[in-house]
């Protein structure tokens, strides 16, 4: 599918097929095309809990406000927003190091310039940092599924601390949403795309206070 067409074509699904499964390679595929996404000194700090079978799932719905579709969609994917920028920071520079794109002794600048733009552990730079690149990881994810036509759902609705505590995830890391997978239910109703906003309504140039964008 071409991208754009993916970009039109995305939608938030509410229903889904509840008997059908994501075969293993696809969603294989779906996770590896996601990760290719963009992230902050390609430092990629995030994480993906599949949840697929029914009574995980179930469970999982008693946190997310008793959405049916945490239960219908073939999986949910629990997107985890890691804060600890020295995760990957070793591996990200032996990559950069191999393929040229620095010098060994550039590793330590690096390095130094990565905790100071993030702060210490526990910082509030540190987690924007994990959940804006957990975020553009999500989209991407969401994007790859309609290319591969799957149906997502992006979810806000959830009480994180004890979803947490019942998926394993350690108290430090995130949680900025889940994303319900799966295959449209044919006998749902898709409404027209709802309310955007027109370009004049939200776009300027040169400074936030500035006039709108030419017609």
């Amino acid at each position: 599918m071409d991208v754009l067409d993916a970009v039109k074509e995305r939608r938030s699904f509410t229903f889904f097929e509840s008997d059908r499964t994501i075969p293993d390679n696809r969603l294989r595929e779906l996770i590896e095309l996601a990760n290719l996404a963009p992230s902050s000194f390609n430092l990629q700090p995030w994480r993906v809990v599949v949840v697929q079978e029914p009574e995980r799932k179930r469970v999982l719905r008693t946190y997310a406000l008793d959405q049916s579709k945490v239960e219908e969609a073939s999986a949910v994917l629990i997107i985890v927003a890691d804060p600890d920028v020295e995760v990957n920071l070793n591996s990200m520079l032996n990559s950069w190091e191999e393929l040229g794109y620095i010098k060994k002794p550039s590793r330590a600048t690096i390095t130094d310039m990565v905790r100071r733009r993030y702060g210490s552990e526990g910082s509030c730079e540190r987690k924007i940092f994990a959940a804006k690149n957990a975020a553009l990881f999500a989209m991407s994810l969401m994007l790859v599924a309609r290319g591969l036509g799957l149906e997502t759902h992006a979810i806000d609705g959830f009480d994180e601390g004890p979803m947490k505590k019942a998926f394993a995830i350690p108290d430090d890391k995130l949680v900025p949403m889940l994303i319900a997978v799966g295959y449209p239910r044919q006998d749902a109703l898709l409404l027209p795309r709802a309310f955007r906003r027109s370009l004049e309504d939200f776009v300027s140039f040169e400074s936030y206070d500035a006039g709108k964008i030419p017609g």
